[in-house]
């Protein structure tokens, strides 16, 4: 398993369609990928559980990955996360 600290970097934080694009990513790892904020954690591949965080520009989050591709589910969620789109 793999825990990476991640400051979301999109300009308009997690809204709806940032999150579907972040699930499409996180979707194509076999490795179960979880977010976490202060007080939740939720599926990376649940539309509506990442909807639940409400994330903005600036927040942290950690991103976990267990299975045999968690470094690359990290490492593009990060990229995905860090980018300014």
């Amino acid at each position: 398993m793999i825990k990476k600290p991640i400051t979301v970097q999109l300009a308009n934080g997690l809204e709806a369609r940032p999150v579907a694009l972040l699930v499409q990513v996180a979707s194509q790892y076999e490795s179960k990928i979880y977010v976490e904020t202060e007080n939740k954690k939720v599926n990376a591949k649940s539309i509506m559980g990442m909807m639940t965080l409400g994330l903005n520009a600036g927040e942290s989050v950690v991103v976990s990955a267990d299975g045999t591709d968690e470094q690359a589910a990290i490492e593009n969620i990060e990229k995905y996360l860090s980018s300014h789109n």
